[in-house]
């Protein structure tokens, strides 16, 4: 019950918030022409507007169960005038209703499924990389692999399916409220077959407990698969993501032979998505013989349970043929959980997924709110940090920087060994990084660059990688152009807008190249070099340095390098050294001569 319970909750969290959302949004209905209105409104209008009609083809499939009793009684009469008025005066005219509800009924809850999904994936989407959630709930240690399977997949199919079980149950219970009306006023006098005994609504207790035992074993049965699904889609998952990585790296495995390595990784992942997937089909095996079996033996047993009171007259054919009918659906209904039981399976990971992906969500915004390393907007404008403490998401201390300050204007070179804990102040600067204690003040409205040593291109045209991460239409060709010139890059000019995986398409250094053609197109007051240019030549990297400085005099340049040939661009040198704990320090500052 407290299993329930909890599921229960879950699903409730995960659908509530669509159905209360204040967001507008903006509607067509013809004739009326366009409204602007909340959101919640539309989803409770449909949804309201998809239960009603559920409950419309419940009454009707009542007065059908009427009409089969005296249809039936008129065959058995053989009444040929009753007969033919039944058939076109009720069943045609409530068969044609019936339909057409149905009709409506699937394009309404067509659009209630797209916007409940379009609005979901909105919400995750904007959840997941705003705050830079997306990068820190890889040190929130909860449980999220996958992401993208979460968004694209689980959004789709939990939005389809809570409507297909919601639906499903309120007809159920529709159908057993008014079924067994009928069946116990039609069994009210019926006495146990071969006994004298008088047991009211007998119909409806049998078929309680009869329904109310194959449940159990039902649930016996199937338990395992709610485990088994959950690990068959993350194994699903895990496979389709290391084909899309092997396809980013493919150079790099190429350039490395191996080939042998990742086939015999894949095979591995393929395997144990294999294996689970035949532990599925085994359980679904079992749970299958069971089901069709009971399924089978459904089809006979009202009509077992009433023959004997036909055969002594005690009924007509008709009322034979509503109480079996009648008995049908309320056993039906009260094994809902027998029919869905697959369908529950499913749907219990699909919930788990959404809702551990919550949680490490929720996680990743905790880390950075218990984190006492704040960054904020300063009085001057310089770039100052106090008392700062660097960590890793382990605990260990990696580095400190008591006091230091980037005056607005001047170029630093910052250099260290590897694991220093370079990048890490970066990133602790740039606003991203978790771990650490201190003070980071940045220049008041200024705008700041952060360029890794591998970009990041998204997929689209050459042209949305140069601008990324601003609009394409923010910059014009010309301006596009003239920094892909610039950045030494004119053999892409003719290319911007041809599509292609340029992550794969480029090398690093051309990478690394269109990199510093979108600092000239943002032109940024403070820009950072995280070994921005290490897979360039020392000359060609000495010319973009030159370039920089001539193109954006005003930006305050900031770098991380292991070149000596760097110290002649920047005026000032910060070395991470360690100290005697262990930690490093940026210490033994000079000036150096600026390039001319």
């Amino acid at each position: 019950m407290h299993g329930l319970k909890q599921g229960l909750l879950q699903i409730w969290r995960l659908a509530y918030p669509y159905f209360v959302t204040r967001e507008e949004t903006q509607i067509r209905i013809w004739p009326f022409g366009t409204f602007r209105v909340q959101e919640r409104w539309v989803a409770v209008t449909m949804a309201a507007l998809v239960i009603g009609i559920e409950f419309a083809q419940v009454a009707i499939n009542v007065r059908l169960s009427y009409f089969n009793r005296d249809w039936f009684n008129a065959i058995q009469n053989k009444d040929a005038v009753a007969f033919w008025a039944l058939l076109f005066s009720v069943f045609c005219f409530w068969a044609a209703i019936y339909v057409a509800s149905a009709i409506i009924q699937y394009v309404i809850q067509s659009f209630l499924r797209i916007r409940w999904r379009a609005w979901m994936t909105r919400h995750y989407v904007d959840r997941w990389l705003g705050h830079n959630v997306h990068y820190r709930m890889g040190f929130a240690g909860a449980r999220a692999d996958n992401p993208d399977q979460r968004i694209a997949d689980d959004i789709d199919q939990f939005t389809q399916t809570t409507q297909t079980i919601t639906i499903s149950f309120l007809s159920a219970v529709s159908n057993l409220v008014s079924f067994s009306v009928i069946l116990w006023t039609i069994s009210a006098a019926f006495k146990v077959p071969g006994t004298e005994w008088h047991v009211p609504g007998f119909l409806v207790w049998g078929a309680l407990i009869y329904s109310g035992l194959v449940t159990w074993l039902t649930h016996r049965i199937g338990r395992p698969l709610i485990a088994l699904n959950f690990e068959q889609q993350r194994r699903e998952a895990d496979f389709r993501f290391s084909l899309a990585r092997l396809r980013e790296y493919g150079e790099q495995v190429a350039l490395l032979s191996g080939g042998p390595a990742e086939r015999a990784s894949l095979r591995d992942r393929f395997g144990a998505l294999i294996a689970n997937f035949y532990a599925i089909v085994d359980r679904r095996k079992k749970l299958s013989a069971f089901t069709v079996s009971y399924q089978q033996v459904n089809v006979v047993i009202p009509y077992i349970l009433v023959a004997p009171y036909y055969f002594t007259g005690q009924i007509p054919l008709g009322m034979m043929t509503q109480t079996a009918g009648a008995f049908a659906r309320v056993e039906n209904t009260m094994s809902f959980f027998i029919t869905f039981y697959v369908t529950l399976a499913d749907y219990k990971a699909q919930v788990d997924r959404l809702t551990s992906f919550d949680a490490a969500m929720d996680r990743a915004l905790a880390l950075q709110a218990e984190s006492r390393l704040a960054v904020a907007p300063g009085a001057g404008d310089a770039l100052e940090v106090r008392g700062l403490s660097l960590g890793l998401p382990d605990g260990r201390r990696i580095a400190s920087v008591p006091d230091l300050a980037l005056r607005a204007g001047e170029t630093v070179l910052l250099t260290g060994p590897s694991g220093s804990g370079k990048s890490t102040l970066f990133r602790a600067l740039a606003g991203i990084w978790p771990f650490g204690e201190g003070t980071v003040r940045t220049p008041a409205g200024a705008s700041l660059m952060l360029l890794p040593q591998r970009p990041y291109l998204p997929m689209g045209t050459l042209r949305q990688a140069t601008t990324y991460p601003d609009a394409t239409e923010r910059h014009g060709d010309a301006a596009i152009r003239a920094a892909l010139e610039a950045a030494r890059l004119p053999h892409l000019v003719a290319r911007l807008d041809e599509e292609a995986p340029w992550a794969q398409t480029l090398s690093l250094g051309e990478q690394q190249r269109l990199a510093i053609a979108r600092a000239l197109l943002a032109r940024p007051d403070w820009l950072f070099l995280d070994e921005a240019t290490a897979a360039l030549d020392e000359p060609t990297e000495a010319a973009l340095y030159r370039m920089l400085r001539q193109e954006l005099p005003g930006t305050t340049l900031v770098s991380i390098g292991h070149r000596s040939t760097l110290e002649a661009f920047h005026q000032r040198r910060l070395a991470m050294t360690a100290r005697e704990d262990g930690v490093f320090e940026p210490r033994g500052l000079r000036e150096v001569m600026a390039a001319q």
